[in-house]
């Protein structure tokens, strides 16, 4: 079962996940990192471009979820070198310091609850988050073309590039496509027909839908809703 409640840290989530059976769903790309918790481990899974389908038996999992292009700040690791994979705590951060941190999560009787301590933690030590990001999210995530959303926010298209590749892992193109992918999952779950979802989302016609979701999802829209039409 998976639970999921908006953390204490401005944009981020705090969720579990103890899932039943041996089926796992795909994690599909949204734009975030993780701070990840399971069976004594603390990883971090960086920003995907595909879905990621866990691997080995089901088991259960703490997190927390930043705001896109928040993460590194915090982790001190730029996006790009997280694209697709999911690392040890341990590989970003001194041995010791990871132990501590693993001992500490391990003691806790809410797991996702001492990940969002630390996770706040480490935001007041790096300071408040870059606004301009939140921005860049937030024009994106409107539907705005990436050469007005950089010409709003004064940079090149090169220069832009650049900064999304630190932040998020991608160029902004990309953090558009899967931005438009969350806002069509989130119509389509709601009831609204895919043709209707299409045209609200920002997509030329719903064959334009179908075949972002193959390609960012790893399946048609209908399966991955669990076959509704």
């Amino acid at each position: 079962m998976y639970a999921e409640r908006e953390s204490r840290l401005t944009g981020a989530v705090v969720w579990t996940n103890s899932p039943a059976g041996t089926g796992a769903r795909p994690v599909l790309p949204d734009g975030c990192m993780d701070l990840l918790w399971s069976e004594g481990r603390l990883l971090v899974a960086g920003p995907d471009t595909r879905p990621y389908v866990p691997g080995g038996p089901a088991r259960s999992w703490a997190g927390i979820r930043f705001f896109p292009g928040t993460a590194p700040a915090l982790l001190g690791v730029p996006a790009h070198e997280l694209r697709d994979v999911r690392v040890e705590l341990a590989d970003l951060w001194p041995a010791a310091r990871v132990r501590r941190l693993r001992d500490r999560v391990a003691a806790a009787p809410d797991p996702a609850g001492a990940l969002e301590d630390i996770a706040l933690e480490r935001a007041a030590e790096a300071g408040a988050p870059d606004p301009v990001l939140r921005r860049l999210v937030e024009c994106l995530d409107a539907g705005r073309p990436v050469s007005a959303t950089a010409a709003e926010l004064g940079f090149g298209e090169r220069r832009l590039h650049r900064r999304c590749l630190t932040a998020f892992g991608y160029g902004p193109k990309t953090l558009a496509r899967i931005l438009r992918l969350r806002r069509a999952l989130a119509l389509a779950r709601s009831g609204t027909p895919y043709a209707e979802t299409a045209a609200r989302a920002g997509y030329a016609d719903q064959s334009h839908l179908a075949r972002e979701v193959r390609e960012l999802a790893g399946m048609p829209l209908g399966e991955l809703l669990g076959g509704r039409g």
